[in-house]
């Protein structure tokens, strides 16, 4: 199986390869049109600033291949957000895959949130053998209100997406690479699909 991490100069990719070697597969890391159209699975990750992270893929072309991928696609924490309509993060335009809006979390709570949360309302094979109210690992200032394509759901002041699918996408607002065993058990998932 081949496994691209695309590599766009903004994700955190070192501990995401590190984690898919624990289990037991091999990822490449690139930024290659050809090299990720023809893997089996592609991740998506990000951190950082979203208009910057969106000027890299635009600069690169990556904006135009990534919502083009047939394949199973996972986006990770800023690419979850990337993959968005938008986000308030630098009044920036994103991908479209995904049909919500990312938005800044009210002054109510502190931000951004890092650490621990529970994750509930599990709709997808991408959580098979993950129970309700596992414990995911989050560091993140915006968020993707809830929508039709929420799979999975956070509370941090209110509700909002913990994850979200539409056909091929995946995306996790929490980073499932250093998640413990439950974030592995997803990538599991998300590699076994």
């Amino acid at each position: 199986m081949k496994i691209v991490i695309i590599n766009y100069g903004a994700g955190n990719i070192q501990s995401i390869k590190f984690a898919i070697k624990r289990l037991g597969y091999e990822a490449v890391l690139s930024s290659d049109v050809s090299e990720i159209k023809n893997a089996d699975k592609v991740i998506f990750p990000g951190v950082g600033e979203a208009s910057s992270a969106m000027k890299k893929l635009r600069d690169s072309g990556l904006d135009k291949l990534i919502p083009s991928l047939k394949q199973p696609v996972l986006g990770i924490c800023l690419g979850m957000q990337l993959m968005c309509h938008s986000s308030e993060e630098g009044n920036t335009a994103g991908l479209g895959i995904f049909d919500v809006d990312v938005v800044k979390f009210d002054s109510s709570v502190k931000v951004p949130q890092i650490g621990w949360n529970q994750i509930n309302k599990l709709k997808s094979n991408l959580f098979h053998g993950v129970t309700e109210n596992e414990h995911i690992y989050l560091v993140h200032s915006f968020y993707a209100p809830l929508c039709t394509e929420t799979i999975a759901v956070c509370f941090y002041g209110l509700d909002y997406t913990a994850a979200l699918k539409k056909d091929n996408f995946y995306g996790t607002q929490f980073h499932p690479e250093k998640s413990s065993g439950v974030g592995e058990k997803i990538l599991k998932n998300f590699l076994n699909m």
